[in-house]
């Protein structure tokens, strides 16, 4: 069985975390490895092989925008940027990840109680 836990916890969680982190301002790849990062208390490691395909598929679908630009320490670098659609989507997104999470949670703990 391959290792896929440095791409994916489930499909479509990278590019969530991507939109999400595009949401709160643009930003070009390794400024986004960096957030995501940071924001899991490096419990999520990124790689750049995982990272660009994903930009790649949400610029494709056209969730994200891109432009080239000069970096602060003069490197040209692509700034990405969420785009309307991009919003929209990630709102589904989150709405379904918290449903799928609520579900795994009871089958995980049976203690839970569930609503009647």
């Amino acid at each position: 069985m391959a290792d896929n836990s440095s791409r994916d916890l489930f499909p479509g969680a990278l590019e969530m975390m991507i939109l999400e982190s595009l949401r709160r301002q643009p930003a070009h790849g390794y400024a986004l490895v960096q957030h995501i990062q940071q924001r899991s208390n490096n419990l999520l490691q990124v790689e750049e092989g995982s990272l660009y395909p994903a930009l790649q598929r949400l610029l494709k679908t056209k969730l994200v925008k891109a432009e080239w630009g000069v970096s602060s320490t003069n490197r040209r670098v692509r700034t990405y940027q969420i785009t309307a659609a991009g919003l929209r989507r990630l709102e589904e997104q989150r709405s379904s990840f918290a449903r799928m999470f609520e579900g795994i949670a009871l089958v995980l703990d049976p203690g839970r109680s569930q609503a009647s």
